[in-house]
């Protein structure tokens, strides 16, 4: 095993090993279960410290990739262990069937378009017919283009939003790099950095975005390869960052040229603040990301892409190698949905009743003393108590909702659930009040300062 892993290694620093060892575990030359050298034995053998081993293990821990066990050491880890790692997997709550499931995020359905007529059109077309094709419609490039915030290098479409982040890190981050988010976060954004083997750092969050302050700390201590950030209808906060923000974000990260910022604006469409992105600022710098699931349909995989031709160029020469585009068919689909009038008049319509949820929610809660955010989407921030006292609360009356801990980074001065608010049609009065028993549920009345201080406390 020594000198399985010392031949591996060719960078005896921190990060070269946890490379080579990772390496190891994905060509199965490391099986799951085998028990890895001592810190102290495998610095020997490599001739560097405890110390940077140590630091080595520590990377290969939080990527999913190993595990110590006490005195049974440290093993690599199976799949089955790995996927019980991953944050998505903890998002559901207590309660599997619930009558009234808030747990999920996902848009209603029942303002959704019909793709009827759009099919019934695109049956009438000549589609794709070849595999040289472009990889993306000449015509919904120029209409992405057309609506997306700031001219860049390049635009390519991928399926979903997802795909897209997956992608992109691929790209910009190596293994023991540090990237900066917000805290709190989606959970399948630290899912995906820590599988890649990067160090997430949480900035705090305020009503209007990431606090510049926080920002500049922590460029300051360490410089990241990237920061990963949601400019609108933030999950779990809700909150939309205003162009202001924007504009001082971009002002700290101007000082630091090799950071490229990466934005997931996942609720494009239902989103009731407007189009924002520090590209506007630094647009050789900045990956957008747009996403179509919640305001056009979930099964509709597509996301476009645009950014510099460093990160974008490459992300489009692997994907060659595996599906090469997506569907010609999906993006005629994207294409006519986008284009039609009526579409234009389902969202702004999908907009105003998702608002209005929000708000009923949130001022039946604000009656009750209880602290929560939902500005912009479909989510809203609980603030509660106590985490599990909650889940069991509204667990007793049929609700599930998500926990708070997968999106955090690192923990947040108080506990707090995500519930899809944008699900809640009616009933808003007894489901607020029943809201409110959960945040109240196992402990005594909750303190109102919090780590990710000036997040709005109620309706606005």
């Amino acid at each position: 095993m020594l000198q399985l892993i010392s031949t591996a290694v060719t960078d005896r620093g921190a990060r070269g090993i946890a490379v080579a060892v990772s390496q190891l575990i994905h060509s199965g030359e490391l099986a799951p279960g085998a028990r890895l050298p001592t810190v102290r034995d495998l610095a020997r053998e490599l001739g560097t410290s405890p110390t940077t081993v140590s630091e080595a293990w520590s990377s290969l821990t939080r990527a999913g990739l190993i595990a110590t066990r006490g005195r049974s050491g440290t093993i690599v880890l199976s799949g089955e262990r790995l996927r019980a790692r991953l944050r998505y997997s903890h998002m559901s709550g207590l309660l599997g069937g619930a009558a009234q499931d808030l747990s999920t995020g996902v848009p209603d359905h029942d303002l959704l378009p019909d793709l009827t007529d759009t099919l019934r059109r695109l049956g009438d077309m000549r589609l794709t017919t070849s595999y040289l094709d472009d990889p993306v419609l000449p015509a919904l490039e120029e209409h992405l283009r057309a609506s997306l915030p700031y001219p860049a290098d390049q635009l390519i479409v991928v399926d979903g939003a997802l795909d897209a982040l997956d992608r992109t890190i691929g790209v910009v981050v190596r293994f023991g790099e540090r990237v900066l988010v917000e805290n709190p976060t989606f959970p399948p954004i630290l899912d995906l950095l820590e599988q890649t083997g990067a160090d997430p750092v949480g900035l705090p969050m305020d009503s209007s975005g990431i606090v510049p302050e926080a920002l500049a700390e922590a460029l300051r201590r360490e410089v990241p390869v990237a920061v990963v950030l949601q400019p609108r209808a933030q999950n779990p906060t809700g909150v939309s960052m205003s162009a202001q923000r924007a504009a001082q974000l971009a002002e700290v990260l101007s000082g630091y040229p090799d950071v490229i910022i990466v934005e997931d604006d996942h609720a494009a469409g239902i989103a009731s603040a407007p189009v924002v992105s520090l590209g506007v600022h630094l647009p050789h710098r900045t990956v957008h990301i747009r996403s179509f699931a919640k305001s056009l349909g979930p099964d509709l995989r597509l996301a476009a892409v645009i950014g510099p031709a460093q990160v974008i160029s490459p992300l489009a020469d692997r994907r060659l190698l595996g599906p090469g585009w997506s569907s010609r068919l999906l993006q005629n689909v994207l294409l006519d949905l986008l284009t039609a009038p009526s579409t234009a008049a389902l969202l702004e319509q999908a907009r105003s009743e998702y608002a209005r949820r929000r708000a009923a929610l949130l001022q039946i809660l604000a009656q009750q003393g209880i602290t929560a955010t939902a500005d912009d989407g479909i989510n809203l921030w609980l603030e509660v108590a106590d985490q599990q006292a909650a889940l069991v609360s509204l667990a007793a009356n049929a609700i599930a909702v998500a926990p708070g801990t997968p999106f955090e980074v690192t923990p947040l001065a108080t506990a707090h659930l995500r519930v899809t608010a944008g699900l809640v049609r009616e009933g808003f009065d007894e489901l607020g009040k029943l809201l409110a028993d959960a945040a109240r549920a196992g402990g005594p009345e909750r303190a109102s300062s919090r780590l990710n201080r000036g997040l709005p406390r109620g309706p606005r």
